[in-house]
């Protein structure tokens, strides 16, 4: 599959059939802000918030705005500058909402900011003054909010989240509660809280939101995930701020880097699932999102409910764990030869032949993770494992392969030997990927890059050795028998890397060690 490179179209058209873009809900609004798509120009940012349904945008200082002017957004900006950006704005009918995260270096710089915001037309600006500061700066803050009637956030970074402590303070410094909390609930993650815990703690400061999902809790390298798929409860943020009576502007900032994190096309495809997810979980029913109901990106979805990938606590009101990573960083959860596989930087690349296994069970599950290839390379997921030593004929294997092969059901995203993808996909060597796999049953399906190329049940394959089509496989049992609880792995091949591996447990109880 080759993928028009920097053209959302092309991305959107990947997901044609996964997702239903939902109209969204009217107190909680979805924004993009523009530091997600900083490697391109303002212009072509904005052109895929068109294509994402997305109206309000907050702008960050130093976007090349547009082929035609070859000058950065921020406050000193020429009026040419100012012109072309509203009228970019203007031809997609889109909100320039706000502008940040940007801070003064004096009261005169501060000036400019605000006086630029109002000149811009803007809702508010975002800011992250030093904690220590805050004494100082406040006050200020204050004033020139009341005085140019521009409401102004304060931002967190990881180091700079607000503690319940420090939360205090600014009740302190600011007891008309003139200045806002722009909630960066992915940093919060980031520096080991509870993201839910902390918005719990903000009521009534919330002015706006960097709103995200990560790879993993307490990790400041922790990467932007699909909403609903990573392990920062993104359906309980939803919920929590419902309960709030929020209404203002969650943005969307994915913060992973082009090329080195992800391609732009995976990054199109990302925040498009993103973009999808939000408002259907703005409008889903409380007792939906406490279960979570709402299906993300890559998920499994059947008119039965009780059948659906949420149906795994269809039973009682208890929602399962947050998506985890699927092997520790030392790798102490997993079985492999010594020196076969290297975890470095967030990357496990194989150093030889050998496969590396999850030292537990899975039975029922949804498996994220990215994976990058080079010329030649053969490899796989290797699921419900029931002997490991002879994994061969004991395995669900999803392929992996950088070329197009002779048998249809060897080339990538199919199940090996048995089941062929919808069509042949090209794989880039050296260019990274997104699977998402989700067993349940016999049920499977794989998603690559935002298309699902399997969808079937395996309880149809009924023969040993031979596929329901009369075609034959190298299994000495069925598919139907093959064991609905086992080790995942991973299949060596000295050309193969993966990161954010996550996993997402059907059923927490079918877990066996």
């Amino acid at each position: 599959m080759r993928i028009m490179k920097n053209t959302l179209i092309a991305a959107l058209a990947l997901v044609a059939g996964t997702f239903a873009i939902a109209a969204p809900a009217p107190d909680i609004e979805l924004g993009l802000q523009a530091y997600t798509f900083r490697q391109i120009t303002l212009a072509e940012t904005l052109d895929r918030a068109v294509a994402m349904k997305i109206k309000n945008i907050q702008a960050y200082g130093g976007q090349k705005i547009s082929a035609k002017v070859d000058e950065k957004f921020g406050h000193n900006m020429s009026d040419a500058a100012k012109a072309e950006v509203r009228a970019l704005f203007k031809a997609r009918n889109l909100n320039l909402t706000s502008y940040g995260v940007v801070t003064g270096k004096s009261e005169d710089d501060w000036r400019k900011i605000f006086a630029f915001a109002k000149e811009m037309g803007l809702r508010d600006i975002a800011t992250e003054p030093p904690l220590d500061k805050w004494p100082e700066i406040l006050p200020k803050l204050a004033a020139l909010s009341k005085e140019y009637g521009i409401p102004v956030g304060l931002h967190n970074h990881a180091a700079t989240t607000i503690s319940p402590e420090k939360f205090k303070e600014l009740d302190t410094l600011d007891p008309e509660k003139t200045i806002g909390l722009y909630a960066d609930t992915g940093h919060m993650v980031r520096a080991g809280y509870d993201p839910i815990a902390l918005l719990k703690t903000y009521k009534g400061r919330i002015l706006a939101l960097h709103f995200k999902d990560l790879t993993e809790r307490g990790v400041k390298a922790a990467k932007d995930m699909p909403w609903g798929t990573g392990a920062c409860d993104a359906h309980l943020q939803v919920l929590e701020l419902r309960r709030q009576g929020f209404k203002g502007i969650a943005y969307m900032e994915y913060e992973n880097k082009v090329p080195q994190d992800i391609s732009q096309a995976q990054l199109d495809v990302e925040t498009a699932a993103c973009a999808d997810w939000f408002p259907r979980a703005v409008a889903a029913g409380e007792a939906d999102l406490v279960a979570g109901r709402v299906l993300p990106y890559g998920y499994v979805a059947e008119k039965d409910a009780s059948k659906t990938w949420a149906g795994k606590n269809a039973s009682n009101a208890k929602r399962w764990d947050a998506p985890q990573p699927l092997f520790a960083k030392d790798l102490s959860n997993a079985d492999f030869k010594a020196g076969s596989w290297e975890y470095k930087n967030g990357v496990l690349t194989a150093k030889g032949g050998d496969n590396i296994w999850t030292k537990e069970n899975y039975g029922d599950f949804a498996l994220n993770l990215d994976f990058r290839c080079e010329e030649k390379t053969d490899s796989g997921i290797l699921l419900r494992c029931s002997d490991t030593a002879a994994w061969v004929q004991n395995t669900i294997e999803v392929q992996i392969s950088q070329n197009e092969r002779a048998n249809d059901r060897h080339n990538t995203g199919g199940i090996f030997d048995v089941l062929a993808p919808n069509r042949a996909v090209e794989i880039e060597p050296g260019k990274w990927h997104h699977l998402t796999i989700t067993v349940q049953g016999p049920k499977i399906q794989v998603v690559l890059d935002g298309e699902r190329l399997v969808n079937d049940d395996l309880a149809k394959w009924k023969e040993a050795g031979k596929n329901p089509n009369g075609t034959k496989n190298k299994f000495k049992k069925a598919m139907a028998e093959m064991a609905r609880e086992g080790r995942i792995g991973l299949q060596g091949s000295k050309t193969i890397s993966f990161r954010n591996i996550v996993v997402d447990r059907i059923d927490p109880a079918t877990l066996k060690k």
